[in-house]
């Protein structure tokens, strides 16, 4: 049902490769956020990054998206420019959602007589077709979600960071997109890093679970999901599974505070 793996392999090839940390380190002033990150996702592989809060995720994913630079040690993203969902939103209220899709791929280089298809394009892939025209304020949390994770697509990237996407999501709604992520993750055949603290949804997800130590930010240890696709959050091996890890995360927390 599921692996614990070894470190990654240092002479994978760059087509091996969509996401790859080496010796990462990042510090703000004299405190450290990450250590010694070692961390490869190869083409089309989900990867969720687990941890407590403050562990450093969010972190290492703004290190990706190049909203940030490393202290020390390199970071490389042969699969080209991710593209990056927050938990919030963030989108445009004053434009329609059709509009905040449609100036994602102006930024990205679409030209105009192509954006209306391919936003509608878009919004169909997120189960939102007909959206075009509503207003941000018309949408449920679930639906501005989807037309984030469309907007998301419109950048174009095989790299898709999620910063806890779902997080403010009621339970049901979380399920659903769930499933509709998955979906698009497999049609796509894009690369997944998605950042939790939730380890049921990381082992309802990933394909690789890797769990962060409490700060500095270290990699304690890493599964290799093997639960077939679609999975269920309340099946008996997700439930089995995310006992096994929790009990890591525990263990890691109990360390923190004890130092």
């Amino acid at each position: 049902m599921s692996t614990a793996l070894t470190a990654p392999d240092a002479t994978a090839t760059t087509a091996d490769t969509a996401v790859r940390l080496a010796g990462v380190h990042k510090t703000y002033g004299a405190a450290p956020v990450l250590e010694d990150i070692d961390l490869t996702a190869a083409p089309g592989e989900f990867l969720c990054l687990l941890g407590a809060s403050g562990c450093g995720k969010s972190t290492l994913l703004n290190l990706v998206a190049g909203l940030d630079q490393p202290s020390s040690g390199s970071i490389e993203v042969p699969a080209g420019r991710p593209a990056l969902m927050f938990q919030d939103h963030a989108l445009f209220p004053w434009l329609t959602a059709g509009r905040n899709i449609e100036l994602a791929l102006r930024l990205n280089g679409t030209p105009r007589e192509e954006r209306r298809a391919e936003a509608e394009r878009l919004l169909e892939l997120v189960r939102l077709g007909g959206a075009h025209r509503k207003r941000i304020h018309e949408l449920s949390g679930g639906m501005r979600q989807r037309v984030a994770l469309a907007r998301a697509l419109a950048q174009g990237g095989q790299v898709l960071l999620m910063d806890e996407p779902f997080a403010a999501l009621d339970a049901i709604t979380r399920d659903l997109l769930h499933e509709e992520l998955v979906r698009i993750w497999q049609e796509r055949q894009l690369t997944v890093l998605f950042v939790t603290h939730n380890v049921r949804e990381a082992v309802r997800l990933a394909q690789r679970v890797v769990l962060l130590s409490s700060r500095p930010g270290r990699i304690a240890r890493e599964w290799r999901i093997d639960l077939p696709q679609p999975r269920r959050i309340e099946s008996a091996a997700v439930a089995d599974l995310s006992v096994e890890i929790t009990e890591h995360l525990r263990g890691e927390i109990r360390r923190h505070v004890q130092h």
